[in-house]
């Protein structure tokens, strides 16, 4: 069996996250991506402990006090977290633990876990960014203007984590992230 890991996936919204992820699922069999709780209510299709893990003011309260998250954030008067337990327990079963979260999170969960792999995706450019951003049609100027401005803020933290990985070839990039994690994992 293979030692348990906690990667920590961060970048700019557009740098190509979620595929890369999705990607590295296929790849790595005893990789687990963690479902995070938050205080917003379900939208049309999504399961509880699927999607995320639903949870009232109070619980995700009581979960605060009792040091329950490894981090978590209010975004827009919605709260987002990641459980402690479930991560830790994951990761002593010897799974590869995938965290894909913003990089004030990642900085949160390296204090508490000094030996989370934090690894940085980015756009081959701010321009490719805005253009994948406009590309998907989902957000006006003015968002997405914010998130290029949030992009520039995270493009300067880069440096902060062990690994930075430019998401211009999505086969490269693919490969480039599952020989990662695996060389992680066998060490």
């Amino acid at each position: 069996m293979r030692k348990g890991n906690l990667f920590v996936i961060s970048g700019p919204s557009g740098a190509g996250k979620g595929t890369l992820v999705k990607r590295l699922l296929e790849r790595i069999p005893d990789a687990w991506v963690s479902v995070s709780a938050t205080t917003r209510a379900p939208r049309p299709g999504e399961i509880d402990g699927v999607h995320y893990y639903f949870m009232n003011d109070q619980h995700f309260d009581d979960l605060i006090a009792a040091h329950g998250f490894l981090e978590w954030a209010d975004v827009h008067g919605k709260r987002y977290g990641t459980l402690k337990r479930t991560v830790l327990e994951r990761m002593q079963a010897g799974q590869q633990v995938i965290l894909e979260i913003d990089v004030q999170g990642a900085f949160q969960v390296r204090k508490l876990i000094p030996e989370a792999i934090l690894v940085f995706i980015e756009p081959p450019s701010l321009e490719e960014l805005r253009r994948r951003l406009e590309g998907r049609g989902t957000e006006d100027a003015d968002a997405i203007a914010r998130r290029m401005k949030t992009a520039e803020a995270e493009l300067a933290l880069k440096h902060e984590y062990n690994k930075q990985l430019v998401n211009d070839d999505l086969d490269a990039a693919t490969e480039e992230l599952v020989a990662f994690v695996n060389e992680c994992a066998n060490e």
